[in-house]
């Protein structure tokens, strides 16, 4: 992966939807170069997925909690159990006092109540504790062009 990919990569995750033409241009590649570029990206992984950025409030999941998730067992093999639960957003295995960490949206806390109530279902599940979100300043996605990615200034 060269600077080019890196600068589309960029590009594209501010806006998915823009045209070859476009990218081409503000890197200085033809149409057709800049989407042979991008299909390999895609081809090679680099490239999960196309999607769409939605506001949690303006769809009622306002709610947001990061659980910690105590355990009396190993849950590395426990990963569709977690996303079984479709509030989850994101489970991770984690080193430290807690073993899984999960990003959870909800409409209200009586929903995030249900959802801590359906982790501890699962088996070996000893606890939990969540932190409730009152504000996100930001979130951002991996930078391609973020310092110490290789190749990057």
């Amino acid at each position: 992966m060269d600077d080019t990919d890196r600068e589309l990569l960029a590009l594209l995750q501010q806006d998915a939807a823009q045209s070859y033409a476009n990218l081409g241009r503000a890197v200085g590649l033809s149409a057709g170069a800049a989407h042979e570029r991008v299909r390999k990206l895609r081809e090679r992984g680099v490239i999960r997925r196309t999607t769409v950025e939605v506001d949690p409030a303006a769809v009622g999941q306002g709610v947001l909690a990061f659980v910690m998730v105590d355990s009396t067992a190993w849950m590395g093999d426990r990963a569709d159990d977690f996303a079984a639960l479709p509030e989850i957003q994101e489970a991770h295995v984690i080193a430290g006092t807690a073993s899984v960490l999960v990003k959870v949206r909800t409409s209200t806390t009586e929903q995030l109540q249900d959802v801590l109530r359906r982790l501890y279902a699962i088996d070996g599940v000893s606890g939990t504790q969540a932190t409730v979100s009152l504000e996100t300043f930001f979130e951002r996605p991996v930078s391609p062009l973020a310092p110490g990615a290789p190749g990057a200034a």
